[in-house]
């Protein structure tokens, strides 16, 4: 019988197998934990699985986080995701034959974004990116969509801060799934995200479906649990 739960240095209890529970591998949150603690995971998770993720790292903790692993893992930062990836040398990402779409309405809004796109890339999945593309400008935004449509995507994930309109403008002009992103960037009344995530919540499109604020990973997770749907129905 498979080993479930494995147990680090009386500090966690990693949940190795969660993938075959709900269909989304165990993430480490870095944010708050000594950098020791979180290579201590991540090495636990690849002796298990041969592949680890933790996100909200930057890049001097991930420094931190390479000098306490083992030297035979080979460690990988995304800089604009803030996530690291430890692994074994040999091991590949299984890959499923699925597209999903990723929209960011500004240059602020990327970091977020490519959160959500490295997670949906780690868990096999295709991610056909357009950024910059909000609605202060919305004839950026026609011809990414219409890629996205050609290439038959399973679903959109669309970023967006300050007044967060951006979702409700794609879901309004397509018959797929879209995953709403509220980011932090804004400022004023309503700042932090907060606009973002009413004016995503409030939305009169159906079928737009919404995360909480910066959840880039949230919103990765599902959208590839919605692709993986897709093509079981193929």
């Amino acid at each position: 019988m498979k080993k479930i739960i494995k147990e680090v240095n009386g500090i966690a209890k990693l949940d190795i197998y969660r993938d075959k529970k709900c269909g989304i591998p165990e993430v480490i949150l870095a944010e708050g934990k000594e950098p020791k603690w979180v290579a201590q995971l991540l090495t636990g998770m690849v002796k298990e699985r041969g592949i680890a993720i933790a996100s909200r790292v930057d890049k001097e903790y991930s420094e931190q986080i390479k000098r306490k692993s083992p030297k035979n893992f080979r460690l990988k930062y995304y800089t604009k995701a803030r996530m690291v990836i430890l692994s074994k040398a040999n091991y590949k990402v299984p890959k499923i034959n699925a597209q999903i779409g990723l929209l960011a309405a500004g240059t602020a809004d990327i970091p977020v974004a490519e959160e959500a796109k490295v997670t949906m890339e780690l868990l096999g999945c295709k991610v056909i990116t357009a950024y910059d593309v909000g609605i202060a400008g919305m004839h950026r935004l026609f011809a990414p969509l219409e890629k996205m449509l050609k290439e038959k995507v399973a679903c959109i994930v669309v970023v967006a801060g300050m007044e967060g309109a951006l979702p409700t403008v794609v879901k309004s002009l397509i018959d797929i799934p879209v995953i709403g992103v509220p980011t932090s960037v804004g400022y004023g009344y309503g700042g932090k995200g907060e606009s973002a995530l009413m004016t995503m919540l409030q939305s009169c499109s159906p079928g737009l479906v919404v995360v909480n604020i910066d959840n880039g990973f949230g919103a990765g997770a599902a959208a590839v649990l919605i692709a993986k749907q897709s093509i079981k129905g193929r």
